[in-house]
């Protein structure tokens, strides 16, 4: 997708208007087409079009909601609405002009209107007649600024690179491959690179990342991403984890297909996610020192494939003991979390659709989280949930919920009963920190089977324009 801001709109516009009377602004409007917007807008449609033969022109009206974080989605929301429209009426270009008190609506509406228009056609024999026309959207230059512009267009290149990880089948993203991918974004994007093999894993002894690959013929990766500027604002690196079991059959513990395998490819959508980050991280040059670790393997039941009942020592000594082998992404974030330690983190970060309990617990409106970090940082998560629409639920991290993972045979167990998962799934997490930590379960919202929205079906990239936000603002009052 194509931005820019141009001195002449192109010959399709869409005007945002905070006020029915603000059309009068529109000197593109015949007499007739006024009169035909104005009963419009009295009749509570709020987005209307108008064909005028050489040109369609689109109106928004913004209502405002209830809180400003909704009045920010309803406009992104409103551009995925009208980006349908433009495809279906074939065209390829559209110039937004802004002229509501939303300072950010023109960018907000574009943000809609491009995270909608992404397409999964590699696979598709008929890609070509499938292949949305919108590729590019301009700018009217009292609407938007060059910095937003060049924010915006680093946010949406790196969430369509996100989903397409996330769709990509198991087929061709095999944990060997996905590290290739991410080496690709970090040459692409002026980050740092380098791949731990399945030697060096074993040479690392990562007993948690070898015990799940044990049922696959395929090698695991672990993939260190680093960006450090030559100015930075944080004296020691943010840690950023991303879950990367590439495909989850629960291996032994097998899942069942309907609603819950066939689903598995989006396992990798925290490894997506974190790669996300770093990428438009580097792109914007952000003055953040930051380290990113993707742990990554598929989960089979073959081979010599780890069972219910073993002992595994993981990366940090501490051993577990294994109840559940679909239990398997805390068994790969454990030693990435220790592996974090050799940075002496100022924060760490992890994603991963770790639990359907958390996914039972908010369903796909918002993402679980909880850790040690400060109240200060905690708020400030919130704040860009709420400022992104990529909302935050979090949980308490109780002694009790600890309780739950004591084993009688290990130090601890890698599930801890009926109740409270999502939580003593961060409690096992938990145990191997030693810094100020955040996780994120994803579960609910990584991957959507239907539109809604600007998410379109399949990989989501849900809680990277969240993670972006944060970083954006981190270290500010």
């Amino acid at each position: 997708m194509e931005f820019n801001i141009v001195q002449k709109a192109s010959k399709h516009q869409v005007y945002i208007l905070d006020n029915a009377k603000a059309i009068e602004k529109i000197d593109a409007l015949t007499k007739d087409e006024l009169s035909f917007a104005a009963n419009a807008l009295k009749n509570d449609i709020n987005t209307i079009t108008l064909n005028q033969y050489t040109g369609f022109l689109f109106i928004h009206l913004v209502k405002p909601k209830d809180t400003t974080g909704q009045t920010k989605d309803a406009i992104r929301k409103a551009g995925a609405g009208l980006q349908a429209t433009i495809n279906s009426n074939k065209l390829v270009e559209i110039t937004i002009s802004n002229l509501s008190v939303f300072t950010d609506a023109a960018y907000l509406f574009a943000e809609g209107m491009a995270l909608a228009n992404y397409q999964f056609l590699k696979y598709r024999t008929d890609s070509k007649k499938l292949q949305n026309t919108l590729s590019k959207i301009h700018f009217t230059k009292q609407s938007i600024t060059l910095k937003e512009v060049g924010q915006l267009k680093t946010i949406i290149d790196a969430s369509y690179a996100v989903r397409t990880l996330v769709n990509e089948p198991l087929s061709y993203l095999t944990a060997t491959q996905l590290a290739k991918e991410i080496a690709a974004m970090g040459k692409q994007a002026g980050f740092k690179v380098r791949t731990l093999n399945k030697a060096q894993i074993v040479k690392e002894k990562m007993g948690g990342i070898l015990s799940v690959n044990r049922g696959s013929i395929d090698p695991p990766t672990f993939s260190i991403m680093e960006y450090k500027p030559a100015k930075t604002i944080n004296k020691k690196p943010i840690v950023l984890i991303g879950k990367g079991v590439v495909y989850d059959t629960g291996g032994l513990s097998l899942k069942p297909t309907p609603n819950s395998m066939d689903r598995m490819k989006s396992d990798m959508s925290g490894a997506a996610l974190v790669a996300g980050a770093m990428y438009t991280a580097a792109k914007l040059k952000l003055p953040l020192h930051i380290v990113a670790l993707v742990p990554a393997t598929d989960n089979r039941p073959g081979e010599n494939a780890y069972v219910p009942g073993d002992v595994v020592k993981m990366y940090s000594g501490a051993t577990v003991e294994v109840l559940n082998t679909d239990a398997e992404g805390r068994m790969l974030l454990g030693d990435a979390l220790h592996f974090a330690k050799r940075y002496k983190p100022e924060l760490v970060i992890d994603f991963a659709t770790l639990t359907g309990a958390a996914s039972a617990a908010v369903g796909e409106h918002g993402i679980v989280c909880m850790g040690t970090a400060d109240d200060k940082t905690k708020q400030s998560f919130a704040a860009s949930g709420t400022r992104q629409y990529e909302r935050l639920v979090e949980y308490p991290l109780w002694d009790e919920y600890g309780e739950q993972i004591r084993s009688d045979v290990a130090d601890i167990k890698n599930i801890g009963g009926s109740t409270g998962g999502a939580i003593t799934a961060g409690k096992f997490l938990q145990h191997f920190t030693d810094y100020p930590w955040m996780h994120f379960d994803i579960a609910g919202v990584s991957f959507a089977t239907a539109k809604k929205g600007y998410l379109t079906p399949g990989g989501t990239g849900y809680g990277m324009r969240m993670l972006i936000d944060f970083l954006l603002h981190y270290g500010k009052a």
